[in-house]
């Protein structure tokens, strides 16, 4: 296997964990005066077993309310956060670290190789894991007698349908529709501020030796529409690219995100980057990976940096 080749096949697993309160434009619905009256006990009881229809085209039932949940995915443990069932999760990934307080919950290893054991140990009602990468575990944590509800969206009208399918399978129905409905408004916050403008082309880095970037049919390629922006981009899922074809390509506005696999702060002085439109012009924006990349509540949040950087005058 070639170099290129492994690290495409490392990209994937990195990106499948990018990858909530938002910070800045974002916000989360107001705090009733008071609190609603509970639902008795046997109407609570009455919403399970309940079936959903889960992000791998599974149809998984739940027999009861999960009290023990464990997370496969950094998005998904923000989800169930957001949701307010954080006293619920039993076991998170190693990638996990928001909100702060799952730091004090038992690891289960890191995303693409969660350890089976630990899982059962931890002996949960549902667990919540994504696809690609963790297809096989899926199967096999069901052989171990698991409920497994796969997450994984692959935009962001997928993301509000999954967050709420994630609320129908741990009895937050309430709380999910809550927060898709906050998340939309946040949206339209960026969107009628961005108004009716011409898009922006944009190339968005998400690793730089070799160059890596997003194409069509990711969430980040849909981040980038949303926000107003057109990426240079049209090859589908995580694409290498040439330099050779990104001078050709030459986008107004140049995204990096931040993490182990980019370092955008060296851009200018790579050779032959100076030849870009978005050095010359100081077009050249970093990301908060965790942001942008993790399909989660706070990927509202991202898409307004994206909007910020391609669009300043709106913000």
């Amino acid at each position: 296997m070639n170099r290129t080749v492994r690290f495409a096949a490392t990209l994937v697993v990195a990106f499948s964990l990018a990858a909530l309160p938002l910070a800045g434009c974002a916000s989360t619905p107001p705090a009733a005066e008071e609190p609603a009256p509970q639902a008795p006990a046997e109407d609570v009881a009455a919403a399970f077993p309940v079936t959903v229809t889960d992000d791998a085209g599974r149809e998984v039932t739940i027999d009861s309310e999960p009290m023990r949940i464990v997370s496969l995915a950094p998005s998904n443990t923000e989800i169930v956060a957001a949701l307010g069932l954080l006293d619920r999760l039993v076991g998170v990934t190693s990638f996990d670290d928001y909100p702060p307080e799952v730091t004090d919950i038992d690891v289960i290893g890191d995303f693409a190789g969660p350890n089976l054991e630990a899982v059962a140990a931890a002996e949960p009602d549902l667990v919540l894991a994504t696809t690609g990468v963790q297809a096989d575990v899926i199967g096999q944590l069901e052989d171990l007698g698991a409920t497994v509800v796969a997450v994984d969206p692959a935009d962001l009208a997928g993301l509000f349908v999954s967050i709420e399918m994630a609320g129908a399978a741990t009895g937050a129905s309430e709380a999910a529709l809550a927060l898709t409905t906050a998340m939309r408004g946040d949206l339209a916050t960026v969107t009628d501020a961005i108004g009716d403008v011409d898009p922006v082309t944009c190339f968005l880095e998400i690793a730089q030796d070799p160059l890596f970037t997003a194409g069509t049919g990711t969430l980040l390629d849909d981040l980038i529409t949303v926000a107003g922006g057109v990426n240079v981009v049209t090859e589908p899922g995580w694409v290498a690219y040439s330099l050779e074809q990104l001078v050709v390509d030459d986008p107004e506005v140049y995204l990096a995100t931040l993490g182990s696999m980019s370092d955008p702060a060296d851009l200018a002085s790579r050779p032959g980057y100076s030849e870009l439109s978005a050095v010359q012009t100081g077009r050249v924006h970093v990301l908060d990976d965790n942001l942008v990349s993790r399909p989660g509540p706070r990927v509202v949040e991202g898409v307004r940096l994206i909007a910020a950087a391609l669009h300043p005058e709106a913000f």
